[in-house]
């Protein structure tokens, strides 16, 4: 037997009294906004895919970002991995106030959205850590071995040290093309390298100008793209921060409910989703 649901009047839906869709004016206005907002994320990576398409070669995120806070050693994707698991929790963490908010649990409330604050502003520091990384680059550098495509910038060669005396000073170099990974040695590879670090053409890490890694083009989409994100973190970081102080204020007590967890939650879990494809994008792809 087929189940009955209730059925409502079109002059009650849509008779301006209602909402047709269930949704209060906040909640609509939100979804507006992370739909224009889903629009801009979704041209900028467009926009990254045809530069990196149109490139002669392309940087490795696993040969960048290979560092870890406070450890030595080579860790590829290991820090970025640690950072997208702890935004993902923070995800969670949401999802718990909100549910405690329904319930109408103020201490609920007040104990997960505290950490989704912290979740959120760990991954803050973390991503401003990246990028202080990512700036000042590899101990050697990297210098320029080929003109490339006009406005994509040359192919770049990663400068390795091939032989170094007992206390690591360099005694022999060689490079590594960041588009073939071969290293090259031998007494040319190691002149051409000495010639460049005397001339004072070695490139160390990256800014809008100049990249060690490869073409400019990444830095530069690097920076933008990652950096707006960061942005909404940290926007959803003070915007959480602001309601967990009037939760535990009591104003939504005073007005019977916790609707205001739930829109700042939307936002949170926009900016979740987002950097997964942010994520993929730069450093699995």
């Amino acid at each position: 037997m087929a189940a009955h649901s209730e059925q409502v009047d079109k002059a009650t839906l849509w008779g301006g009294n209602r909402s047709p869709f269930s949704l209060t004016y906040g909640k609509q206005m939100m979804w507006y906004f992370l739909v224009s907002d889903a629009l801009t994320f979704g041209g900028l990576l467009t926009a990254y895919g045809f530069a990196r398409h149109q490139a002669p070669s392309w940087p490795v995120a696993e040969q960048i970002f290979r560092a870890f806070p406070l450890l030595n050693g080579d860790y590829p994707l290991m820090y970025v991995a640690l950072m997208t698991f702890i935004l993902i929790v923070s995800s969670v963490t949401m999802v718990l106030a909100v549910e405690a908010g329904h319930r109408l649990d103020k201490s609920g409330v007040i104990k997960w959205l505290f950490a989704t604050v912290i979740g959120g502003a760990i991954f803050v520091g973390s991503q401003a850590w990246e990028w202080s990384h990512f700036i000042h680059g590899s101990h050697h550098g990297a210098f320029e071995i080929s003109d490339g495509l006009t406005g994509h910038g040359g192919e770049m060669a990663t400068i390795q040290v091939t032989e170094a005396d007992d206390h690591g000073a360099p005694i022999k170099y060689g490079y590594m093309s960041t588009a073939s990974g071969v290293l090259v040695e031998g007494a040319e590879a190691d002149a051409l390298v000495r010639s460049k670090i005397a001339d004072d053409e070695v490139i160390n890490g990256a800014n809008l100008t100049e990249n060690e890694y490869g073409p400019v083009q990444y830095a530069n989409y690097f920076f933008f793209i990652t950096g707006f994100h960061g942005f909404h973190v940290f926007s959803g970081v003070i915007i959480n921060l602001i309601v967990l102080l009037q939760v535990v204020r009591g104003a939504y007590d005073k007005r019977g409910h916790f609707e205001m967890v739930e829109k700042v939650g939307l936002y949170w879990h926009f900016v979740d989703l987002v950097w997964v494809f942010v994520f993929t994008f730069f450093y699995l792809l």
